[in-house]
C-alpha cells in the first residue's frame, strides 16, 4: 500500500481546495445538498450570509435558511465575528440555543468539533459554507468536511481579511477559478 492511500481522504488532496465554489449561498438548494449527501451546514456569517459589518435585515437569507430547516437539513453558524453579533443574527436567522458560536477561532479544529457534536452528524455528512479559504475551507478540510466556498458579499472587511483575498485569488486561479474578490 502506498504512503498516499494510507492517509485519510481529506489529507489526499489539498486543504485549500474547496469541494464546491459558487458564486451565492441561494445556490446550496436541499436538491444540491442531497446530491452530496450531505445533512447539515457549518454557516460562516461575514461576507457569506451578511455583508461585514452590516445589521440590515436580510428577509432572502432568512427565507433560505428556514427553507433548508424544512427540508431537514440542520444549520449551524461557525462564525470568528464577535459573539454579540453572531448572537444578533442567529436570533433573526431563526437559529435556536446551541445552534451557533461567535468567536470560533477558526480554522482551528476544537470549533468544528463541537459543532459537530451539537449537531450530531458525521463530518461526511456536514458542508462547510464559507467565502474565505484560509478559515472557513481550511478548517472544513482538517475536519473532513465537504467545504463550498462562496463568493464573498462585500469588499468592506478588515485589513488582514483584504490582504488574504490576494493569496486566496492566487490559490484560486490554480484551481482554475479565476474570481476577483
Amino acid at each position: 500500500m502506498s504512503n498516499s492511500s494510507a492517509r485519510p481522504p481529506f489529507l489526499r488532496r489539498s486543504l485549500l481546495k474547496p469541494r464546491d465554489v459558487l458564486p451565492h449561498i441561494h445556490d446550496i438548494t436541499p436538491e444540491f445538498l442531497a446530491e452530496r449527501g450531505l445533512h447539515g451546514l457549518l454557516l460562516d456569517l461575514d461576507n457569506t450570509m451578511i455583508p461585514y459589518g452590516s445589521y440590515e435585515e436580510r428577509a432572502d437569507v432568512m427565507l433560505w435558511a428556514a427553507n433548508l430547516r424544512r427540508s431537514g437539513i440542520r444549520l449551524y453558524m461557525l462564525s470568528n465575528a464577535t459573539g454579540k453579533r453572531a448572537r444578533f443574527w442567529m436570533d433573526k436567522l431563526g437559529f435556536e440555543g446551541a445552534e451557533g458560536v461567535g468567536m470560533a477561532g477558526k480554522p482551528h479544529p476544537r470549533a468544528y468539533r463541537v459543532a459537530l457534536a451539537q449537531m450530531q452528524l458525521p463530518a461526511h455528512q456536514v458542508g462547510m459554507v464559507g467565502d474565505q479559504l484560509f478559515t472557513d475551507v481550511l478548517g472544513g478540510n482538517l475536519n473532513g468536511m465537504h467545504t463550498i466556498l462562496v463568493h464573498p458579499l462585500a469588499g468592506n472587511s478588515l485589513p488582514h481579511t483584504r490582504m488574504a483575498r490576494t493569496l486566496e485569488r492566487a490559490v484560486l486561479k490554480r484551481y482554475g477559478h479565476d474570481w476577483k474578490a
